[in-house]
């Protein structure tokens, strides 16, 4: 019986390169110059955490973070943004938390929608991905058809096909 997985995840390697390459540009860039911002990534916790001076450059910060990830084919809305920085001293520091999983909700919403359609496919929560399976090929790829057309907020990845 012919299935697929549904997952979000983000490939560390890649967005460890996003963030090299941003943090050179960063160094580069004449409205950085002579300040003291740092940008790392937290590989065990999933987090880019962001030091520096005022708002303005934290925003230029961002900006140029999503455009590489981009460029490493690396989709951005797997950043969680909903956090505020907070000050410390004379910086502002930042943390952006790396979903990595689908979450519950979003989950349930997908489901949802796979029932709703009404095509002859079954599909199971696993933690943090969903197992779909059918009898035809044809049914799986217009699940994956569906869920492309819709937004979720979060980055879908289509693995593991049998």
């Amino acid at each position: 019986m012919p299935s697929f997985d549904i997952a979000s995840k983000a490939d560390v390697q890649l967005l460890d390169n996003a963030i090299n390459v941003a943090r050179k540009e960063i160094i580069t860039r004449f409205d950085f110059k002579d300040s003291k911002t740092e940008i790392d990534l937290d590989k065990k916790n999933f987090a880019i955490n962001i030091t520096t001076e005022n708002d303005m450059r934290l925003d230029s910060i961002i900006d140029v973070l999503r455009s590489r990830m981009m460029k490493q084919k690396l989709d951005p809305r797997c950043l969680d943004e909903s956090k505020d920085y907070y000050p410390s001293g004379m910086f502002i520091k930042k943390e952006l938390k790396v979903k990595n999983g689908l979450e519950k909700e979003t989950s349930r919403k997908i489901n949802a929608d796979i029932k709703a359609a009404k095509l002859k496919v079954t599909s199971q929560i696993m933690d943090d991905i969903i197992r779909v399976s059918a009898k035809k090929i044809d049914d799986l790829q217009a699940v994956i058809a569906l869920l492309r057309s819709k937004d979720y907020e979060q980055p879908l990845q289509f693995t593991n096909m049998k």
